[in-house]
């Protein structure tokens, strides 16, 4: 027997179509769709967090119009002369109405509605500048409230951070159920081709020349499972986000992949390729020291 009949030979195959090239294509396709949402909501949780770590708003909550209005603004005016403060600005009544709007309708617009004045600020150093400037704002306006953005988001940013790791850990998972269909379909094959093996010790191969004949074998059911695989992963991680993206939402906006993410997912397929080899190589060795 040649090790062309004996590679094609070393596993079953059935109807042409190898049953390890399917099972293969199913696992990196999950993996896959487990990565791109561990690294999207990364993404996502990074980008609100920047965006919410250095922001305050002040609310200055008094019934009386002339005295909320005059209060804030020395409150606008002081903020924008402390050096821990980027920008201050006060929100525009037509945006707080427009915000009111969902609960109050066009009472929102009332004029005798006491709304609080708001302002928006922006700190240079983000968490570390926001217990200076709540003293400022409170020694100027002993009655107004400052909201910190991180603050009131934490439980978004921490649900994010348990996905990223759900995620990494569906790709462990992933991958160690992999290894372990390798590992038993190589077993399998060393039991149903042992008396072909015995043979080919006879003849002078070393264990080492039939482990290649497995692990050849199945590195090519790996990568085309990888292909198959990653081809149909990417056309629904495409469609996801298209759909993603005409929706127009800014917090589902930030869950995207970086170039360097999907250079990551591009190079799933060869590392995946690279473990059912190696996982094949070693089943094999060690069966056979231990049988054989």
């Amino acid at each position: 027997m040649s090790a062309a009949d004996a590679d094609r030979r070393v596993l079953d195959e059935a109807g042409g179509l190898r049953a390890m090239t399917g099972v293969l294509a199913i696992m990196l396709f999950l993996t896959m769709l487990a990565g791109a949402l561990g690294l999207a909501t990364r993404n996502a949780a990074a980008s609100l967090q920047s965006q919410l770590a250095g922001r305050l708003t002040v609310q200055i909550v008094t019934g009386d119009p002339v005295a909320r209005d005059a209060a804030a603004a020395r409150t606008l005016a002081a903020l924008r002369r402390l050096p821990q403060v980027t920008r201050a600005a006060a929100v525009d009544r037509a945006e707080l109405t427009r915000l009111l709007a969902p609960w109050l309708g066009s009472d929102g617009a009332d004029p005798e509605l006491p709304v609080p004045a708001m302002i928006d600020v922006d700190l240079a150093r983000g968490d570390a500048d926001a217990g200076a400037v709540e003293a400022a704002v409170h020694r100027i306006s002993p009655g107004a409230r400052v909201d910190r953005h991180a603050a009131w988001m934490s439980p978004v940013s921490g649900l994010m951070g348990s996905l990223t790791w759900l995620a990494a850990g569906l790709v462990a998972l992933m991958l160690a159920a992999t290894s372990a269909v390798v590992m038993l379909a190589a077993r399998a094959g060393l039991e149903t081709h042992r008396a072909t093996i015995e043979v080919m010790h006879m003849l002078g191969s070393t264990d080492v020349q039939v482990a290649r004949l497995f692990q050849r074998r199945v590195a090519i059911d790996a990568a085309i499972g990888g292909v198959v695989g990653g081809l149909a992963a990417f056309a629904v991680l495409v469609t996801i986000g298209l759909r993603v993206a005409g929706l127009g939402s800014d917090l589902l906006g930030n869950v995207a992949l970086g170039a360097g993410d999907i250079a990551a997912l591009v190079l799933l397929p060869v590392g995946f390729t690279m473990l059912a080899t190696l996982a094949a190589r070693f089943t094999v060795l060690g069966a056979l020291r231990r049988t054989l």
